[in-house]
């Protein structure tokens, strides 16, 4: 629970504060369609949803006055160590706030509104708190003001745009408009560009750096010329990514059939699907005339906007693979005979200007990267292009880390006296005990249910406790000779070892060859879970011991029932051995349903230094989502007593791009043969977070166990991440209630008011049980005939 509570706030932290036009949340309908030209004013899917009210937009693309957001100059009452964050945060808002001026627009545009409401939620968010930072709005408005109207001090500010799309929508000239000069020659009947190369220049004193692409091609024939090229740009942008990516196409192309699925998808699998999370889509030839509509009658300039918006937006996302893509749209226009307003800037038919609203929205996005990476909320390393991947999940990596795993042993080792099961089961037993109690005993004959019928109660009471007494000691008695077995065994392996290699190996050969070395045998038939139905597929999960190593077996889903198949995939495993000294183990485990696919795989080997200690290897392998985890680890184990055994191991995880590593500490204690104690602490670190951990088990059995049936296991867990501890319970219990009867108890609760409870009781004796099953048939009985008499 831990896990997914703290995942869940960092990224509606990363939400709010993130440019990320691209991800939203969803309520499972995918997102809203804008109601106004995306792009323009408040259909501007910039800044990603607000809980407050769209503001509505004038002409100009500024909001009333009365709706900006005015922060409250809040108590400074904070501690002195954030004081230095907050001011670098004060700092930034400024800079925007003199990029906003610089452009020609007030606090109250729509964009600059919601980044610094983005900013002053995401400061409270970072702080746990629901006051603003120290800060005002006003002080910074006031400040910038005061800073631009000095002109002292220079804007230290700079931006890379990387414009990306078809041949011939105008990138070349949008890049001239930019700057307000020709840079690139342009030509309506040739292609512009036909290699990367950057641009350099200021726009109202701000340093922007423009790396142009040549144009790519929609076709599918093309798509081996467009992959070249983008692979030049992704070397090109290697060592300097850009800050924001333009997309470009036209806005009087219109076309339905997402014909640019194949140039989008070549674009996501050349820079991967992050390259969608920060760009914006740029539609050219703005002040094109809308077409007719269905009925004959031209459509309006906002619904001829919204409907080609939709279609772009629509295909990145199929492209991607991600319908929570929400890229922002900007307008743009570069003809020479478009309308201008009396400062000579270019006006779109929906009297806004493009040129202030495109810079602003591509200079926001890096405002916003440098607040995340002061912040601490950045989920991904600042040196990755286009990349924001998620934050790795530290919780459940550590509680990985922090399972008990025993040694891999070689096979005749498996047959020795370390085998530290049977010895607890074995308890005082000792070899020295030639005959068995067992078989010292009287005979005995079993009584039937007629003759146990007959019987008083006393001498029911007495029949089962001498029954209960002779089951005791007839599997004390297989014990004993499970321990002989395996001595001898082991014995044989050492006798074995010391025979020559080359003594008789040909002539064994010889006489053997031809023979097969064994015969496969037919493994026992699996468990199925009940069905009413009348088939008994069985033969379906049946499979063979062979000579093969390789043991492969269906992995039987025991809580549900297919008609036709009823495993949902396969398991492999074998085990290696090197040098006659090291054991590896190699196991897998496939799955797949209609809708998922997961793959688990684990490589393991252990050396032993000596009699007490032993070094772990491993390699795991598993499906996290649509992510691969690469778990390397190693653990090294010891008895420093007779009854303590200590370890302690190191982890490294590659999750995406992230890279996590962790460290634990255990120790295990068996104070008696009835009670053991389990500890174990660790840290888990990944993207500068740390994840804490520590788990106390204990585990409480009968005093002859497995014969007495009595066992509880009490596990308490803690885990510290991002300041919030969660504390979890885990109780399992086991308690027989008879010489039929069992009582399974389990419970798993944290302080976080969440949890679960489960009760099981099973019988072989008391089959009257079973009615209870009556209960709940009768309840949805009641509640049919309830629901049709009041549909009456």
């Amino acid at each position: 629970m831990m896990m997914t509570t703290t995942t869940t706030k960092t990224l509606t932290i990363s939400k709010h504060l993130m440019l990320a036009p691209s991800r939203i949340e969803s309520s499972g309908k995918g997102p809203n369609l804008p109601s106004q030209p995306a792009g323009l004013g408040s259909s501007s899917r910039l800044l990603g949803p607000s809980s407050r009210p769209i503001q509505q937009l004038r002409a100009n693309g500024s909001a009333s006055p009365r709706q900006s957001p005015q922060p409250v100059d809040p108590v400074n009452d904070e501690s002195e160590e954030n004081d230095e964050t907050r001011e670098k945060l004060q700092m930034i808002r400024v800079k925007f706030l003199r990029l906003a001026h610089r452009l020609g627009q007030t606090p109250h545009n729509v964009v600059v509104a919601q980044v610094l409401y983005r900013l002053g939620l995401a400061e409270q968010l970072r702080r746990n708190t629901n006051r603003p930072g120290v800060f005002s709005f006003d002080r910074a408005s006031v400040m910038a003001e005061q800073l631009e109207a000095a002109g002292q001090e220079p804007l230290d500010f700079s931006c890379t745009i990387m414009v990306i799309g078809k041949s011939g929508v105008g990138k070349s000239a949008t890049i001239n408009s930019i700057f307000d000069e020709v840079k690139l020659e342009t030509n309506a009947f040739q292609l512009g560009t036909k290699k990367v190369q950057e641009i350099v220049g200021t726009v109202q004193g701000i340093k922007v750096r423009v790396i142009d692409t040549p144009g790519l091609n929609s076709s599918s024939a093309d798509q081996c010329r467009n992959e070249k090229i983008l692979h030049s740009v992704k070397r090109f942008i290697k060592k300097s990514p850009p800050d924001i990516v333009l997309y470009f196409d036209r806005l009087d192309m219109q076309s339905r059939d997402y014909g640019d699925i194949p140039l989008l998808k070549t674009i996501t699998d050349t820079f991967g699907s992050s390259i969608w999370f920060n760009a914006i889509i740029v539609l050219t030839h703005a002040a094109s005339a809308p077409p007719d509509g269905a009925n004959g009658i031209p459509l309006s300039y906002e619904m001829f906007v919204t409907q080609r918006s939709h279609v772009v937006q629509q295909a990145i996302r199929q492209a991607a693979g991600d319908v929570r893509l929400m890229n922002p749209v900007s307008l743009v226009e570069n003809h020479s005979a478009c309308r201008t307003n009396r400062a000579g800037q270019r006006v779109l038919p929906n009297g806004q200007v493009w040129k202030p609203q495109l810079l602003l929205l591509s200079f926001a996005s890096k405002i916003l990267a440098e607040a995340n990476m002061l912040l601490k909320l950045q989920d991904s390393p600042p040196d990755k292009t286009f990349s924001r991947s998620r934050v790795p999940p530290l919780p459940f990596l550590l509680s990985s880390l922090l399972q008990s795993r025993p040694p891999l042993k070689l096979p005749e080792e498996q047959f020795g006296d370390d085998d530290s099961s049977l010895e607890e089961e074995l308890g005082d037993i000792s070899d020295s005990d030639e005959g068995s109690d067992y078989d010292d005993l009287p005979p005995f004959k079993r009584l039937t249910n007629a003759q146990l019928a007959k019987l008083s109660r006393a001498q029911k009471k007495a029949y089962y406790e001498e029954l209960d007494y002779r089951e005791k000691l007839f599997y004390k008695k297989q014990l004993k000779e499970e321990r002989r077995r395996r001595k001898l065994m082991k014995k044989m392996a050492a006798e074995a070892d010391n025979i020559p290699s080359d003594f008789g190996n040909e002539n064994v050969e010889d006489e053997t060859g031809g023979s097969p070395a064994s015969v496969p045998v037919p493994m026992p038939d699996l468990v199925l879970p009940a069905s009413f139905d009348s088939d008994n597929p069985t033969h379906r999960y049946r499979f063979l011991d062979s000579s093969n190593p390789w043991l492969v077996r269906p992995v039987l889903e025991t809580q549900g029932w297919d008609h036709d198949v009823g495993y949902e995939g396969l398991n492999v495993e074998r085990l290696f051995v090197v040098k006659n000294k090291v054991p590896v183990s190699v196991s897998g485990q496939f799955t797949k349903d209609k809708k998922e696919c997961t793959l688990q795989m684990e490589l393991a080997s252990s050396i032993k230094h000596s009699e007490g200690s032993t070094s772990s290897l491993g390699m795991d392998v598993q499906s996290v989502g649509k992510d691969m985890a690469y778990t390397l680890r190693g653990e090294t184990r010891f008895t420093n007593f007779k009854r303590n055994n200590t370890a302690a191991g190191l982890s490294v995880t590659f999750l995406g791009d992230s890279v996590s590593s962790g460290l634990k500490i255990e120790d295990k204690l068996t104070i008696s043969k009835q009670l053991r104690l389990l500890v174990s602490g660790g840290a888990m670190t990944g993207r500068g977070d740390v994840a804490y951990g520590g788990r106390l088990e204990a585990t409480l059995r009968d005093k002859d166990y497995p014969i007495g049936r009595m066992l509880s296991t009490l596990a308490l867990s803690v885990v510290d991440w991002h300041g919030e501890l969660v504390v979890g319970c885990n109780v399992q219990s086991q308690l027989p209630l008879g010489r039929g009867t069992n009582l399974i108890g389990h419970a798993n609760l944290n302080n976080k008011g969440t949890g679960q409870v489960g009760i099981r009781l099973n019988s072989s004796d008391q089959l009257q049980i079973a009615l209870i099953a009556l209960i709940p048939i009768f309840r949805n009985i009641k509640r049919m005939l309830f629901d049709s008499s009041q549909a009456y």
